[in-house]
């Protein structure tokens, strides 16, 4: 049950990392390209596409978080594992923890920043996007992180498991 619990969770994360990744990635690039080409064909510049890419940066490196808990690509020195092979497993359950650790504090930090701004209605320069809504990516990371941290935590249990029925 909680094996297909996390399955659809998996699905749904997957199919929202790669999807709003894609298409904000895309608007920023269309935008860059228009502003490149504006700039450098016509002398006139858009103001807003530059706050626009900046804007993703932060989104799809936040968002990546996620998916690079899921892919087991965070960063990690794995030197130790090399060394004493017996260490893997108990390492990789404490760097899970750690990750869970970061996302609790994400989410509960990010909800304070994300609060902060709802009662200080502050807004980007340009585009005038609230920041109430950049913000909101925090605690959404935090989330999505936690869970994936839960995903990766039952797949290492579940492959030890089949490890210890096959010896």
């Amino acid at each position: 049950m909680f094996g297909k619990i996390l399955d659809f969770l998996d699905r749904v994360l997957s199919f929202f990392e790669e999807w709003t990744l894609f298409i904000t990635v895309l608007v920023a690039l269309i935008a860059l390209f228009v502003n490149v080409v504006l700039r450098y064909g016509f002398n006139y510049s858009l103001a807003w596409s530059e706050e626009l890419v900046r804007e993703v940066i932060i989104y799809t490196t936040f968002i990546g978080c996620s998916a690079a808990v899921k892919n087991r690509s965070m960063i990690k020195i794995d030197a130790s594992v090399q060394l004493l092979p017996k260490l893997k497993m108990p390492l990789t359950y404490f760097s899970n923890f750690v990750i869970m650790v970061f996302a609790g504090m994400m989410i509960y930090y990010g909800w304070m920043m994300v609060m902060l701004q709802y009662r200080t209605h502050q807004k980007t320069i340009i585009m005038e996007i609230p920041l109430v809504f950049l913000y909101a990516i925090l605690p959404l990371m935090g989330i999505m992180m936690l869970i994936r941290a839960i995903q990766v935590i039952y797949q290492d249990i579940m492959e030890q498991r089949v490890q210890k029925n096959e010896t």
